[in-house]
């Protein structure tokens, strides 16, 4: 289990840091209101991160029924973007999906260099 945490404490360092520099990104090249729908997109993928955690972690105990209701975070959001007219969905599902840098990170990382600790 030691594994596992230091693997989530990773992912997420890295899915923040991706954000931020992403985020910054984002408001230098395009406007402060894309940025602000790219962060609230980022944001919604770290929740998600953390419940996929979660629901890993739960795997090896006695209840092995794994939450549905991750996937809902993001169709509840993208219904509210479309909704709303200060929301824009491109840059929040984009940030949804920052998390997905963070995990091809440690894939190829474990692929090319598996002793790597």
């Amino acid at each position: 289990m030691q594994d596992f945490y230091r693997l989530q404490q990773e992912l997420l360092a890295y899915t923040l840091a991706f954000t931020a520099i992403i985020f910054i990104s984002v408001w230098i090249f395009y406007s402060l209101n894309m940025a602000l729908n790219y962060l609230l997109g980022a944001s919604t993928g770290v929740v998600y991160l953390k419940m996929l955690a979660r629901d890993v972690e739960r795997i090896g105990s006695e209840n092995q029924k794994i939450s549905k209701t991750r996937l809902g975070l993001l169709i509840g959001l993208i219904i509210i973007a479309t909704r709303l007219d200060q929301l824009q969905i491109l840059p929040i599902f984009l940030g949804f999906l920052t998390y997905k840098i963070s995990l091809m990170i440690y894939v190829l990382r474990s692929a090319l260099a598996p002793d790597y600790r």
